[in-house]
């Protein structure tokens, strides 16, 4: 039955249904199983059984792992290691570039499958997202009938294989869809949750990420039943507050519920970043090259209609290694020019030079409604900045008319290193060089 036949049957039906029923709830975790390199060999189905990775291009440095297929992995490729890396480790790797509009594509269409089911969707990624379906039980079966119905409605309609968890909170759930992949589907019951959780790593749990499952390990803490049964006292001392949040996630206390699907969350900063097609070797070269990411930044702050308190800049040297300045500004502002002078300040301050420097990241932090009241200041140039917001919008308003290389800065066309898809040339056209 369509999710808005069941939203709108007589109140008769629906309270006959009730009956016996269990008023525990059911949250699901449905996750695409390596979702970008799926969703690529669905147009090449000989590279099915052949190690494949979804990754950049090589030439320009944009070579790192974004998803790999299961062949791929039984050779130790891993997410997020460079493509020479992984080619190392498998020589016949099949290296194909990503196509984003496909996986929006895709990612649509799946969740049409989940909304014939429930309209309480929690989206986290592309790739996965919760589901509240204790309503659909009336109508649908169980939870477990459900998660096997929608999983194989998603292979029969896109080809496509997802995992589901099953549990009475999302913490269980998800954990439930990392336990058994590809195409399967996981339950974790209230009843017996400590038989099937409590002996798995502490690292498997949401929320224990590397540095905390290695401080974790130092205290004598390995599985998530150490964690549950240590003192909730004791997990606040070690952690804070998110101590006690992993001892109440360990115990099945989570119980936060699952937003509808029309619900989206508050944006937090808004970056752009870009790996160079060689190493950059001076102040200079990074300066010209945050000039050029700001570009994108504050047009995108004016477009939504907010302002930032901040700016961070992010910084990956040729060893791979990352680090990240922040500032704070003194007043918001949607200004392009003024992110810049904030990024190159803070750059120019905080940055000591090791190694040369492979790719940069910007982001407008602290952001706020460009509406929200603001503390006035009798020395600061209002006028001025006005003017400069007015230049900037037609700027913007050029660049959605006749292309975003329409207007471009002088240092755009100086800085060699950008990629070519940053000058103008589309992927497709490079690739087909």
């Amino acid at each position: 039955m369509a999710r808005a036949a069941f939203f709108n049957m007589p109140r008769t039906y629906a309270l006959h249904s009730r009956v016996g029923a269990s008023n525990s709830p059911v949250i699901l975790h449905c996750d695409l199983n390596n979702f970008f390199a799926s969703a690529e060999i669905l147009d090449y189905p000989e590279l099915r059984e052949r190690p494949v990775a979804v990754g950049g291009s090589v030439e320009e440095r944009h070579g790192i792992v974004l998803a790999k297929n299961y062949v791929a992995k039984r050779y130790g490729v891993s997410t997020g290691e460079a493509l020479w890396q992984a080619k190392n480790k498998c020589p016949d790797l099949v290296v194909l570039r990503p196509h984003y509009e496909k996986y929006s594509k895709y990612s649509r269409l799946v969740r049409d499958v989940y909304e014939r089911y429930t309209d309480k969707i929690e989206v986290l990624g592309i790739d996965e997202c919760y589901l509240d379906v204790t309503g659909s039980r009336y109508l649908f079966g169980g939870g477990e009938e459900i998660a096997h119905k929608i999983r194989e409605e998603v292979k029969r309609e896109t080809g496509l294989t997802i995992s589901v968890g099953v549990s009475f909170n999302k913490i269980f759930a998800k954990l439930g869809s990392d336990m058994k992949k590809p195409d399967a589907v996981t339950v974790i019951p209230r009843e017996n949750f400590r038989e099937i959780v409590w002996g798995l790593p502490a690292s498997d749990m949401l929320g224990v990420g590397r540095k905390t499952a290695h401080k974790l390990w130092q205290r004598g803490i390995e599985t998530i039943g150490d964690i549950a049964r240590c003192p909730r006292e004791l997990m606040h001392s070690y952690f804070g507050k998110s101590g006690i949040t992993l001892w109440a996630y360990a115990n099945g206390l989570e119980n936060s519920p699952v937003t509808d699907v029309s619900y989206s969350c508050p944006v937090k900063s808004i970056g752009h970043g870009t790996t160079t097609t060689a190493d950059l070797t001076s102040e200079a070269e990074v300066c010209d090259l945050i000039g050029e990411l700001v570009e994108e930044i504050g047009a995108k702050l004016r477009r939504e209609g907010m302002r930032c308190g901040g700016v961070a800049v992010g910084i990956r040297e040729n060893d791979l290694s990352c680090r990240e300045y922040q500032m704070k500004f003194k007043f918001s502002t949607q200004l392009t020019r003024e992110i810049r002078r904030g990024a190159v300040e803070v750059f120019r301050q905080k940055h000591i030079w090791r190694n040369d420097i492979r790719s940069v990241t910007v982001r407008a932090i602290y952001l706020d409604s460009e509406s929200s009241p603001e503390q006035v200041d009798m020395f600061r140039d209002t006028g001025k900045e006005g003017a400069v917001l007015a230049l900037e919008s037609t700027v913007d308003r050029l660049r959605e008319r006749y292309g975003e290389h329409s207007v471009a800065s002088g240092t755009y066309f100086a800085q060699t290193k950008l990629t070519s898809q940053r000058i103008g040339f589309s992927a497709d056209m490079e690739w087909a060089k």
